[in-house]
């Protein structure tokens, strides 16, 4: 469970380093396992592109509706809480392509009736993930300018978006650097990217993503196939989820 302290710090600057491990050693392991499948049978698909994986793969449900991370993201959230997506995004050695600087919530317009309650954790897996491989980065505060942000286009076979914020004052930037099986947490408003792994050691991170159960995901055209899980508590918005017969 997060301090009051932490709870503070979240809401005042958009993220969290709680600086411990998630998972057990024997948890964490069976994940990276699940990971090393994935990105195995990934295909023609680049290693930062292994998005909703939990959508094939029931394995990972165990962790994704886990007391370890719920218990973590509740005190943010409140004890109605529903899982929104889960990414494993890879950078490989040398090649890992940057994350440009972003706000989450921007590509995410139209999909929610709120976007201030969305919390996403971000777990290292297998390494450390450190500024020389590519950690995440943020600029605390700014999700409290949410929606101030102008973007530009940008060149997606060198980043792992088409668009990115035209102008971040870096030099306010945190490095989220972690060693295995630490845990980040941030808000889906906040700025942040990561600069492309440009080392010998591949950074690899599980985001699961997280919103109150009184948010409402729109039923509509942006969120066609897409699934969502009560993970704990009750629907407050009317939501149709993937684990929650509906009404007969």
């Amino acid at each position: 469970m997060l301090s009051q302290q932490d709870i503070e710090h979240f809401r005042t600057h958009g993220y969290l380093l709680p600086g411990r491990q998630l998972f057990s050693e024997e948890r964490l392991g069976r994940l990276e396992q699940i990971f090393n499948e994935h990105l195995s049978e990934k295909g023609d698909k680049l290693s930062d592109e292994l998005d909703t994986p939990h959508y094939r793969d029931d394995r990972l449900l165990e962790f994704l509706l886990s007391d370890e991370v719920l218990d973590t993201v509740e005190p943010l959230i409140g004890p109605n809480i529903a899982l929104w997506s889960s990414h494993f995004i890879s950078k490989d050695p040398f090649t890992g392509r940057e994350t440009p600087w972003h706000e989450d919530s921007a590509f995410w317009n139209g999909r929610f009736s709120a976007y201030d309650g969305i919390v996403t954790i971000w777990l290292a897996l297998e390494n450390p993930s450190t500024v020389e491989n590519g950690c995440m980065r943020v600029v605390p505060g700014t999700h409290l300018t949410f929606g101030a942000s102008e973007y530009v286009p940008t060149d997606i076979t060198t980043k792992t978006f088409h668009a990115e914020i035209a102008a971040v004052d870096e030099d306010q930037a945190v490095a989220f650097e972690l060693q295995r099986g630490e845990f980040s947490m941030h808000d889906g408003r906040i700025v942040h990217g990561a600069k492309a792994n440009t080392s010998p050691v591949r950074r690899t991170g599980y985001t699961m993503r997280y919103f109150p159960s009184s948010v409402e995901m729109y039923d509509n055209e942006i969120n066609e196939g897409w699934k969502i899980w009560l993970a704990r508590g009750e629907d407050l918005a009317g939501n149709t989820y993937a684990n929650v017969p509906a009404p007969a």
